[in-house]
C-alpha cells in the first residue's frame, strides 16, 4: 500500500520545477531522464559566458569549474575524484573500457541476456576484432531472487573468462542486478567487472570505493537529472594507466605534472561543450534541497511510488510481479499479453499521450513495459496508464 507520505509528497506540483508538457503522462524519467529548469539555467549561464570570452572560458575556466563539479560528483558517489572523468553517456564509458583493453584469441568475455543493447554491441566488436569470445549468462525473467543472477553467471565462469559486462540497472527488465558479490568473487579468481550502471546514479545509492569494481560508468542526466551528454568514468587506482579516451588529443604528451595524466587526456579531447559536466555538481546540490532529507528521501519516495504502481497495474491487469520487491529500484517491468510491442507503444503515445516504453522481449511475454517513477509523478499517472491499457489490451491484437 502507498503511504500517505508518499501520496503527499508526490501531488505537490513536481512538475513545475522540471518544466514538463502538461500534455503528456510522462512514465519514461529512464531513458533520457528530464533536467530540472533551475539546472538548465545554470547550463545557459554557463554557455553564455563560455561564448562572451571562448579562450578565457577553455583556457583558464575550465579545468577549475570541471574539478568543482568532479568533487561534488565524488561525494555522491563514493569515489575519489582522482578516480573520476567526465564522458557523454555511459555508452562512451563501456566503449572506453573496452577499446582500452587487450584480449586475444581464446579470450572470454562475460555478459547476460540482460545487458544493454548498444553496450553489447561494444563487447561483440572488440571480441571480434581480438578473436574472443562473448559468453552470455542467461538470466531467467520472472525470478524469484537476486541469488538467481549470481548462480547464472558464476555457471559461466571459466578459466578462459578475462571481464565480466554487467548492467548495475537492467535496461528493459528494470532489475536492480546483485554486483557485489559478483565482482567481489570473479576478483578471487583474478577477473575484472565493468559495471555498466547507467540507471543507478541517483536511483540507488553508491559507495563505488567500497563496490571494489575496476571500472564502472553512469549517467548523470537520467536520475541525476544533469542535462543530457553528462556521464562518469570511474576507473580503480591500480586500472588507472590502462585507461585512455576514446579521442587521443593533447594530454597524451602533456609535460605538465599539476593535474593527474588521467584527467589531462580525459579533461579535453577537443573542442566541445562541457557546460553538461559542469552541471552535474549543480544537479546533485540542486535535487538535495528538493525534500527535507535530501537524496535519501528522493531515493526512497521514488522507490515506494514505483513499487505502489507496478503492485496497482498487477492487480488492476491481472499481471504477474516478475521479480521480489529488493530487486526494484526507481523503474519496474512487467510482463505483458502477446502482442506487438511497436503498436501498443504508438496507440499509447499517439492516442492517449502517455509516454512509457513497450520493450520487445523474449521470454514468459513478447513484450514488456516499464514504468519509472520520479517526484513528479502521482498515482493517478498509473492509474490512468491502467485504465488506457486495459482498454488496448482488451482489443485483437
Amino acid at each position: 500500500m502507498l503511504s500517505s507520505a508518499v501520496v503527499d509528497a508526490s501531488s505537490q506540483g513536481w512538475r513545475k520545477v522540471w518544466g514538463l508538457d502538461p500534455a503528456f503522462t510522462f512514465l519514461n524519467h529512464g531513458s533520457f531522464g528530464a533536467c530540472p529548469l533551475a539546472v538548465q539555467q545554470r547550463q545557459q549561464a554557463l554557455r553564455q559566458q563560455l561564448e562572451a570570452q571562448p579562450v578565457q572560458f577553455f583556457g583558464r575556466s575550465l579545468e577549475p569549474l570541471l574539478d568543482e563539479s568532479r568533487a561534488v560528483l565524488a561525494a555522491f558517489v563514493g569515489a575519489s575524484p582522482a578516480d573520476l572523468a567526465f564522458v557523454p553517456n555511459a555508452t562512451t564509458g563501456v566503449n572506453t573500457v573496452l577499446r582500452s583493453l587487450s584480449f586475444r584469441p581464446g579470450d572470454e568475455l562475460l555478459t547476460t541476456n540482460h545487458e544493454y543493447n548498444a553496450s553489447r554491441n561494444a563487447l561483440e566488436f572488440v571480441a571480434q576484432r581480438s578473436g574472443a569470445t562473448v559468453v552470455v549468462a542467461d538470466i531467467p525473467f520472472p525470478l524469484s531472487s537476486p541469488a538467481q543472477v549470481v548462480e547464472r553467471v558464476l555457471s559461466k565462469v571459466s578459466n578462459r573468462t578475462r571481464l565480466l559486462l554487467i548492467d548495475h540497472v537492467s535496461s528493459q527488465t528494470a532489475l536492480v542486478l546483485p554486483i557485489s558479490p559478483l565482482i567481489r568473487a570473479l576478483a578471487d579468481q583474478g577477473i575484472d567487472t565493468l559495471v555498466d550502471g547507467a540507471h543507478a546514479p541517483g536511483m540507488i545509492p553508491l559507495a563505488l570505493n567500497d563496490l571494489g569494481a575496476a571500472y564502472y560508468t553512469g549517467n548523470c542526466h537520467k536520475w541525476l537529472c544533469a542535462p543530457k551528454g553528462a556521464a562518469f568514468l570511474y576507473v580503480r587506482a591500480d586500472r588507472r594507466d590502462c585507461i585512455r579516451p576514446l579521442v587521443i588529443s593533447h594530454g597524451a604528451n602533456s609535460p605538465r605534472r599539476d593535474r593527474p595524466f588521467f584527467h589531462l587526456e580525459f579533461d579535453w579531447t577537443g573542442t566541445g561543450d562541457p557546460t553538461p559536466f559542469l552541471c552535474v555538481g549543480t544537479a546533485i546540490l540542486y535535487l538535495a534541497t528538493l525534500l527535507p532529507g535530501g537524496w535519501a528521501d528522493i531515493m526512497a519516495q521514488n522507490r515506494a511510488l514505483a513499487l505502489w504502481a507496478r503492485e496497482r497495474l498487477s492487480q488492476r491487469l491481472g499481471l504477474g510481479l516478475p521479480c521480489p520487491d529488493e530487486m526494484i529500484g526507481s523503474m519496474a517491468t512487467l510482463p505483458l499479453p502477446e502482442g506487438d510491442a511497436d503498436s501498443l507503444y504508438r496507440a499509447l503515445v499517439e492516442d492517449h499521450a502517455i509516454e512509457i516504453p513497450v520493450i520487445p522481449w523474449q521470454g514468459v511475454s513478447n513484450r514488456l513495459i516499464r514504468l519509472s517513477a520520479q517526484l513528479y509523478n502521482t498515482p493517478a499517472d498509473y492509474d490512468r496508464l491502467a485504465d488506457v491499457l486495459a482498454l488496448l489490451l482488451a482489443k485483437p491484437q
